[in-house]
C-alpha cells in the first residue's frame, strides 16, 4: 500500500477531516470530506467561490488533521491547483455530488488540488508516531 493509499484509507474511515489555511496571518480551520487519488497523487477540492480557495491561492501551505478513536493523522504540504478537465472528470465520477454542485450546468467552479512537499505523521494514544512520506 502506498503512502497516499494509507492516507486516503484513514481519511475515508474518518469521513470528516479538518483543513487549515491562513487568512491575513490568522489560522482558519474548516471541515472537509473529499479526498481521492488521481494519477498517483492525493487530491482534495473546494469551491472557487469559497474563502478557503482565496486563502489557499494566496498562501498555498496548508495542513489537514483527521481523527478517529485514539488515532490521528496530520498532513502538511503545498497546494497545487489542477485545472485539467480530465482530473475533474475523475473526481466527479468518484464523488457524484461534486458534479451536481460544480458540473456544466452550475455557475460554480470546483478547484481541485494535490499536495507537493507533502509530509504526514500518524499518531495514536499508545505512543506510536510514524512519518508517512
Amino acid at each position: 500500500m502506498t503512502t497516499n493509499e494509507k492516507i486516503l484509507k484513514f481519511l475515508n474511515e474518518c469521513g470528516v477531516f479538518y483543513y487549515a489555511s491562513v487568512d491575513n496571518g490568522k489560522a482558519r480551520v474548516r471541515p472537509f470530506g473529499m479526498a481521492a487519488i488521481v494519477n498517483g497523487k492525493l487530491y482534495f477540492g473546494m469551491g472557487k467561490h469559497k474563502r478557503s480557495y482565496r486563502e489557499t491561492a494566496e498562501n498555498p501551505y496548508i495542513e489537514i488533521c483527521a481523527c478517529k478513536g485514539g488515532e490521528w493523522l496530520r498532513i502538511r504540504g503545498k497546494a497545487v491547483f489542477d485545472w485539467d478537465p480530465a482530473t475533474e472528470q475523475i473526481l466527479f465520477e468518484q464523488y457524484p455530488f461534486l458534479k451536481e454542485k460544480y458540473g456544466p450546468d452550475s455557475e460554480l467552479t470546483h478547484a481541485a488540488f494535490y499536495l507537493e512537499e507533502m509530509e504526514a505523521d500518524y499518531n495514536n494514544m499508545q505512543g506510536v508516531c510514524e512519518f508517512w512520506t
